[in-house]
């Protein structure tokens, strides 16, 4: 094997990533080398370049390292010690990632573990390249039916939705409705989970009228274009003024947040997803649900990787994707940005 591959890296802060050329890693003991087949793009990935050099540190994410969190791929090599694979298993990666030591992870609460503020892709070298170091196998998911060249945003974009409504479905219950805000990657898999998995009308919110087109064909009963002053009345007239039960914000803007907590009924549940930085500077009393719950959360656990797969290999949920290659991965970044994708974009070396 040849012992240089192409990264697409970040090699500093606030500025673009790169990509270039690096060593292949080679597994020590207790490690396992994945050769990449598919890597999802994620907005976080936009997002960490712009954060300040003094925050990230304070994290404590050292550049230059390799993006990528959603990874799928097959094992290429095996560090002494390690059991339970053997080469060309086809795979992915959970992309939250965990030191399965904590007090968290021994709840199988693995996205709150308490070691985890790098991982791959945020701090730790990830999967745009040829090859992706796993310094714990036991973040490895062996697949069954799934090719891993586009398996990957199940574990993040899939995972992160599928933890959301999980979370929610006591309260979907027949007669009850859920309202989606952002129905692209993430909120598109909220509306087939829903969907699939309880008896809720679902509203899609978005600004973006061909994602509210594809809402509808995961499932959604209405689409609302957008957050504005008429958003509220609207979501009152198509739930006969009772309002709704959940409300899952995959945007986090003011507007998004307000209008959302405004909606939810009394002992219902808003659920803030989305990482647009959004504030409310209203009263709790008056602007929360009673009785009811406002959350939110980073990332899905193992077992939620696990049972997402389970439903996709199940045939019972769609992972659209539209693939890249790796010289085209800036290409790929940007019709992200834009909102041309209908699904995922994944990147394949």
């Amino acid at each position: 094997m040849q012992n240089k591959m192409k990264a697409y890296r970040l090699l500093d802060w606030q500025t673009k990533p790169k990509l270039v050329e690096t060593e292949i890693p080679e597994p020590a003991g207790g490690e396992v080398l994945i050769k990449v087949a598919g890597n999802g793009l994620c907005h976080s990935d936009i997002s960490m370049q712009q954060m300040p050099k003094e925050m990230v540190e304070q994290i404590g994410w050292k550049v230059p390292f390799t993006l990528g969190h959603e990874i799928g791929g097959w094992i290429e090599k095996l560090g002494a010690g390690v059991t339970g694979f053997k080469i060309g298993d086809p795979v992915v990666l959970v992309s939250s990632y965990f030191c399965g030591n904590c007090e968290y992870c021994l709840k199988g609460q693995t996205n709150n573990c308490e070691n985890a503020a790098a991982g791959r892709g945020y701090g730790i070298n990830g999967g745009l390249a040829e090859y992706v170091l796993v310094d714990k196998p036991q973040q490895i998911i062996k697949l069954d039916k799934l090719d891993p060249a586009t398996a990957g945003p199940l574990t993040d974009a899939g995972s992160t939705s599928y933890h959301a409504v999980k979370r929610i479905l006591p309260k979907l219950i027949p007669g009850s409705t859920a309202i989606v805000i952002g129905s692209g990657g993430l909120g598109g898999f909220a509306i087939q989970f829903i969907r699939e998995l309880s008896p809720a009308k679902i509203i899609a919110i978005d600004t973006n009228e061909n994602r509210l087109e594809i809402a509808k064909d995961y499932g959604a009963h209405h689409t609302l274009v957008g957050v504005n002053e008429a958003t509220l009345g609207e979501i009152m007239d198509l739930t006969d003024g009772r309002g709704v039960e959940v409300v899952l914000d995959f945007a986090g803007f003011d507007a998004t947040i307000e209008t959302g907590l405004a909606a939810v009924r009394k002992s219902g549940s808003f659920g803030l997803i989305g990482a647009g930085m959004g504030t409310s500077n209203k009263p709790w009393y008056g602007s929360l649900p009673l009785d009811g719950e406002v959350f939110n959360f980073q990332g899905g656990s193992i077992n939620d990787t696990k049972e997402v797969i389970k439903l996709a290999e199940a045939g019972l949920i769609r992972n659209e994707v539209e693939l890249f290659s790796l010289d085209d991965v800036e290409k790929a970044y940007e019709k992200m940005e834009q909102g041309m994708l209908r699904g995922r974009a994944v990147v394949k070396p």
